[in-house]
């Protein structure tokens, strides 16, 4: 058994491709939006390189047309486990552009059910993410913090009940005003499983961890930022959360 899986998401951003091109080819422009830190050896047979707690994926690049198309991964694991990611950029009249972009691979397993559902949340959010960022914070780039709570959480719509009442809203829906670290945001992005909010200080986003605790991936804007302090500062607040 297993699971073949393609996803497409789209969207249209105001800004050129080149901006669009500067985030999803670069490691300070994804490190702006997707998960850990990240790296890029640039052209076909480089290699888009990540870092995720201890998950370390390489993935080979296999198409590079700046600023049009990006494409890498799909190496199988032993376990057959793949997973490629394409990225297609038009331009369009305005200074505009189409973001495309296609998830494709194969889980292994008879449980693959549940990190499928993980894994479409996950993405759902992430590239979300991306249009939000080159869409607010056009030319710029974040430092990516990375926080866990203590704890594997046992009741998730009571946990998400908590971060709403923390937010000051009784519901975490798209649009809605909140309050988070002091300043004033937007909740921009909501699942079953994450939550992704926008102050002027960039992208802070929670996410329920695959059978573990909540995890909070937030991408800071601004000079000096400390990520062992904002991390250390992130993971403390989790615990508190409950």
């Amino acid at each position: 058994m297993g699971k073949e899986f393609r996803e497409v998401d789209v969207a249209e951003v105001p800004v050129e491709p080149e901006e669009v091109w500067a985030a999803i080819a670069t490691g300070p422009g994804i490190d702006s939006w997707f998960m850990g830190r990240n790296e890029v050896e640039g052209g076909v047979g480089g290699a888009v390189r990540g870092a995720f707690a201890a998950y370390e994926p390489t993935h080979a690049i296999t198409a590079w047309d700046p600023p049009h198309r990006l494409a890498y991964g799909g190496e199988p694991e032993p376990d057959g486990r793949r997973i490629a990611y394409e990225f297609l950029v038009e331009g369009r009249d305005g200074g505009s552009s189409v973001i495309r972009c296609v998830t494709s691979g194969f889980l292994p397993g008879d449980d693959w059910a549940d990190e499928f559902e993980a894994m479409q949340a996950g993405g759902a959010l992430f590239f979300r993410n991306l249009v939000e960022f080159v869409r607010h914070f056009p030319g710029r780039t974040a430092t990516p913090v990375t926080a866990f709570g203590s704890a594997a959480v046992t009741d998730w719509p009571a946990l998400w009940a908590a971060l709403a009442k923390e937010l000051g809203v009784e519901q975490l829906t798209v649009g809605a005003e909140v309050r988070l670290d002091g300043a004033d945001g937007v909740v921009y992005a909501v699942n079953s499983q994450t939550v992704g909010i926008r102050t002027e200080q960039g992208l802070f986003c929670f996410l329920q961890g695959f059978r573990g605790p909540l995890v909070a991936t937030h991408h800071i804007v601004g000079p000096d930022v400390d990520a062992a302090a904002e991390e250390a500062k992130w993971a403390e607040w989790i615990t508190a959360l409950g």
